[in-house]
Parts: structure tokens; C-alpha cells; sequence
């Protein structure tokens, strides 16, 4: 996973809540069990104006041209709602989104956002919406970042936010850490209780090498 600290990019925004998994990548558009070739089914619903077509519908904003490149996200409540498909964080993160500015996250997508290198930032309803005004016309000149460390988000360095996230989802993402690369920061501990348990309970040991 790629690490995250800083970052300064246009941001797009879809001001609507309880966007939920299937809206984001409806299961038609899931063919893989990889987390490659999906960007291309993501919001397909709002984004093409026919089921399984590419034909783009011109208002919806990432097809606006001003838009190119977006790589945070405004939203509204209740994001990732519905469903626990982790396709849905994939497909954002390989379209090039980075960061989701929401009122709220549904708990199962904020997890899998994190674990895929997506920042989930909450900020309330009011602030979004003014980002979303100061950041409309050329949002090339009017650039949004996100300083995780300092969990700030400001435009073009002059208007700021300040929000915050977990301790441990923080590090995850500042560190490049999935769950799994989390856990294996402490393996050492982990094989000398293996080790020291071995010796506590043999039989348990016995009879897993007796299985395998």
C-alpha cells in the first residue's frame, strides 16, 4: 500500500448521501476477483447512460473535463453504505482517488477505505458544501490538500479544516500498512509466544503436526 501523508489535487464533488457499494461499483460491472479493472465501472450507474455501456453522461461530474484528474472526493452521509464489498474501495483507489471528504462513513467501507489506502475524512455537511463552492468554476486554481499528519485540509493554503481520524487507521495510512503488514510488526512477539506456548501446551502442537 502506498503511503499517504500529504497531498494537493483537485477535488470533485458528489454532494449526495447514503451513497452506498452498489452505486459505486454496481455488481454488474464486478468481473474480477483482483483489485485491477474496475475503475472503468466506477458510479457506471450515473456515469454512462446506458447498463453496459461507456457512452458518458454529460452531467455528471466525472465526465466534466474540469474534473480530470480529481483525486479526492466531497460527499455527503452515510457513504459506502449498503453492502460490504470491498470492490467498492478498490475501484476508488484505482481510478486515483486518495481521499473521501464525507459527513459520515458507513463503519464497513471506512474500514475497508483505510485498509485500501483510501483517507476517509469526516467534516460536517456545511464545510463540504463550502468546499465545494470555493473549489467550483477552475478547481485547477483552487486546489485542495490534506495534511494527514497534521489532520488539517486547507484550499489553496489559505481557508482550512481541521478533522480527525484513529490513531491506528492514521498510522496504517501514513505508514503504506495494510491489517495484515500491521500484525506483522510484531512477529518477534508473536513467535516467542508461539515458542513459550509450545512448551506450555505440547499436545496442542502435537496434534497440529499430526494433521498437516
Amino acid at each position: 500500500m502506498t503511503p499517504f501523508t500529504t497531498l494537493t489535487a483537485i477535488a470533485a464533488p458528489l454532494l449526495r448521501d447514503n451513497i452506498d457499494t452498489d452505486a459505486i461499483i454496481p455488481s454488474r460491472e464486478i468481473t474480477t476477483t483482483a483489485k485491477t479493472g474496475l475503475a472503468d465501472g466506477l458510479f457506471a450507474g450515473w456515469r454512462y447512460t446506458r447498463i453496459g455501456g461507456r457512452e458518458p453522461v454529460a452531467g455528471f461530474v466525472l465526465n466534466d473535463p474540469v474534473f480530470r484528474g480529481a483525486r479526492i472526493l466531497l460527499t455527503g452521509a452515510n457513504f459506502g453504505c449498503g453492502s460490504s464489498r470491498e470492490h467498492a474501495a478498490w475501484a476508488l483507489a484505482e481510478y486515483g482517488f486518495r481521499v473521501i471528504v464525507a459527513v459520515s462513513f458507513n463503519p464497513i467501507f471506512r474500514g475497508n477505505a483505510v485498509r485500501n489506502g483510501l483517507v476517509p475524512i469526516e467534516l460536517p455537511a456545511s464545510a463540504i458544501a463550502a468546499i465545494a463552492h470555493e473549489t467550483e468554476g477552475d478547481p485547477a486554481t483552487r486546489l485542495v490538500s490534506v495534511d494527514l499528519p497534521a489532520e488539517r485540509l486547507t484550499i489553496s493554503g489559505a481557508t482550512g479544516y481541521d478533522f480527525r481520524l484513529e490513531p491506528e487507521a492514521k498510522a496504517m495510512l501514513i505508514a503504506g500498512l495494510d491489517a495484515i503488514d500491521l500484525t506483522w510488526r510484531h512477529r518477534e512477539a508473536i513467535a516467542n509466544f508461539r515458542a513459550a506456548d509450545h512448551v506450555r501446551r505440547p499436545w496442542v502442537y502435537r496434534g497440529q503436526s499430526e494433521r498437516h
